[in-house]
């Protein structure tokens, strides 16, 4: 198998609820795909149509240029990763990664030479005479990928295995994963609302709202140049800041207006938004993207007041209250902040974001 494809596919209950809608992706060979998105958008139930555990009520969907609609999972050459790793718990940790073999009719030495060199990659050798309930969750996830190696699948699927472990555990196994997958180069799926997860691991993420694709890209892409306002504030930590406002001016020295705070747009973004003059706007701004070395460059200098003071490690977020909003900014651990001081930054202004207030679609995508 070299690629999944869907085609307009949908999927809608009996009860009439629509989980998916005209979603059309595909995933090409030995690449690794995260579909990104909150509760309830469709992101599992896309998962489980690749796995054949749900039926496609609309549209095609395809391995390679095979019609898979109405193939039943034991024939599709998948292996699934749950959240609640599912092991059986009254058999041994060999026997729980040999047991999708042993039900296939794999002979006792092929069954043996694929589980040991399972535990050997996933570094579980010295578990498999344990039973699960003598592992940490760590140690469950990782017999429960390896029970989905030995099947040495064209696909893995990835149902939020993460989710049950503590962040520093969470850590390690993302870094295991994405280790995999360079080692075996096989396709991979997964499926997270964890933006971290996303952002570490894929080769491109699928960002989903409802049923519906909002935007597919590289981490990079997604991250820099989201297509909407979704889009922009379900990746970034803290979220991205919004300000509403308006354009002032047209071509060279056009600038983002908000009572007393003007931002001179550098000339590549004034360009792409010639004519845009007078328009409101909505400005995007990642907690990142101010300096409070250099603030008194004229053009880009942000000022407000300092509501709160989190320190976070090397760095600290501070709330800035200007123009009657709260920003969340981040800054170094060397700014001596203090509440209710006035505080400048400048503002790197080539990485704004700018949004049309009402439908929210980026204006940098027009």
């Amino acid at each position: 198998m070299a690629t999944i494809r869907f085609e307009s596919v949908g999927k809608q209950y009996p009860n009439g609820f629509v989980a998916l809608e005209n979603l059309s992706l595909e995933i090409v060979d030995k690449e690794f795909v995260v579909l990104l998105g909150p509760s309830g958008c469709g992101k599992s139930t896309t998962l489980n149509l690749i796995a054949g555990l749900e039926d496609v009520t609309a549209g095609s969907l395809y391995f390679d240029s095979t019609l898979m609609n109405v193939v039943p999972a034991h024939r599709r050459d998948v292996a699934m990763v749950f959240q609640s790793y599912a092991l059986y718990p009254h058999k041994s940790v060999y026997e729980n990664i040999a047991f999708g073999l042993r039900m296939r009719g794999h002979p006792a030495a092929e069954i043996e030479k694929r589980v040991r060199q399972a535990a050997r990659m996933l570094d579980i050798e010295p578990l498999l005479e344990r039973r699960p309930h003598q592992l940490s969750g760590g140690q469950r996830q990782r017999v429960a990928l390896g029970r989905a190696l030995v099947r040495q699948p064209a696909a893995f699927l990835m149902d939020e295995p993460l989710s049950n472990l503590d962040a520093a555990l969470r850590i390690a196994m993302r870094a295991e994963i994405k280790k995999l997958h360079q080692t075996m180069r096989t396709t991979f799926v997964y499926v997270t609302h964890d933006q971290a997860e996303a952002l570490t691991l894929a080769d491109r993420i699928v960002v989903m709202r409802e049923g519906v694709i909002q935007q597919i890209g590289t981490p990079e892409e997604i991250y820099d140049r989201p297509r909407n306002t979704f889009v922009a504030s379900f990746l970034g930590n803290p979220p991205i800041n919004y300000l509403d406002g308006k354009l002032a001016g047209d071509g060279a020295g056009a600038r983002f207006e908000r009572g007393a705070l003007s931002l001179v747009l550098p000339p590549a973004l004034a360009q792409r938004l010639a004519g845009w003059g007078g328009t409101g706007v909505r400005l995007g701004l990642r907690a990142e993207d101010v300096d409070a070395r250099d603030a008194a460059r004229a053009g880009d200098t942000l000022r407000g007041r300092v509501a709160s003071v989190l320190p976070v490690g090397s760095d600290q977020y501070l709330g800035v209250e200007v123009e009657g909003v709260t920003l969340f900014l981040r800054v170094g651990r060397e700014l001596r902040a203090h509440e209710h001081e006035n505080v400048a930054f400048s503002v790197n202004m080539n990485r704004a974001q700018l949004f049309d207030p009402s439908s929210g679609a980026s204006l940098l995508w027009q």
